[in-house]
């Protein structure tokens, strides 16, 4: 095994980031530089590569149990905690990300932040954003939770949270804890009944995402 250190300098994670961005950096590289160090007989990169293969995907590893992931080798309750604080953190990065102007002039900051909320979720989840009349983010709320295929979302809960903001708009996301993100009838139906109860009230929708492996639109389909 040669050390990360003796590799060509294009070639280390770290100098490679720095000369070229993150977006250069595989898969591996990067879950290198979270590790830092490797372990006997194998470098960071090494056991970066071992872990992917092993967990499937960067995905699989950042959902794992907290005893799946101290199983793997060279793991433990440290880096555990260690991930689940980067984790956190860039799903706050991602919530002011989106609260800082008009959501609008940033709509894949509100996807973002609705998939780091929303799609690991074992139950479905129906979440709204409130927006005031620029189109700002007023406030994010899980109105409802269900069972592992499905929430009862009511209108009139959702037009009380409306008038308690002050919300001239709305957008709304849950989740398919199944992966599958296309929209079913009965999607369809309650933005229907969604939509009409908040016209009333002078409160528009400006669109419904579902998440699961994907992200679908309401309004990039025209279902709104």
């Amino acid at each position: 095994m040669i050390p990360i250190k003796h590799w060509p300098a294009d070639e280390r994670p770290r100098e490679k980031l720095l000369a070229r961005g993150a977006e250069a950096l595989s898969d591996a590289e990067l879950l290198a530089i979270f590790l830092r160090t490797g372990i006997k007989g194998k470098t960071a990169v090494d056991m970066a590569r071992e872990l992917l293969q092993n967990f499937g995907s960067l995905r699989a590893l950042f959902e794992a149990s907290e005893e799946h992931f101290c199983e793997a080798n060279g793991l433990g309750q440290a880096k555990y905690v260690q991930l689940q604080g980067v984790l956190e953190m860039s799903r706050r990065y991602l919530r002011e990300r989106m609260e800082r102007g008009d959501v609008l002039s940033d709509p894949d900051a509100v996807r973002f932040f609705l998939t780091s909320r929303l799609r690991d979720g074992c139950a479905e989840v129906f979440a709204c954003v409130f927006l005031d009349n620029r189109h700002r983010v007023i406030r994010y709320e899980e109105l409802f939770h269900g069972t592992i295929d499905a929430a009862s979302v009511y209108p009139r809960e959702v037009v009380r949270q409306a008038l308690r903001h002050n919300a001239a708009a709305v957008i709304f996301a849950h989740n398919h804890p199944s992966g599958i993100a296309e929209p079913s009838q009965a999607d369809e139906r309650i933005t229907r009944r969604l939509t009409d109860a908040l016209a009333l009230i002078d409160v528009r929708v400006l669109d419904h995402f579902i998440i699961g492996d994907q992200v679908v639109s309401f309004a990039e389909r025209g279902l709104l």
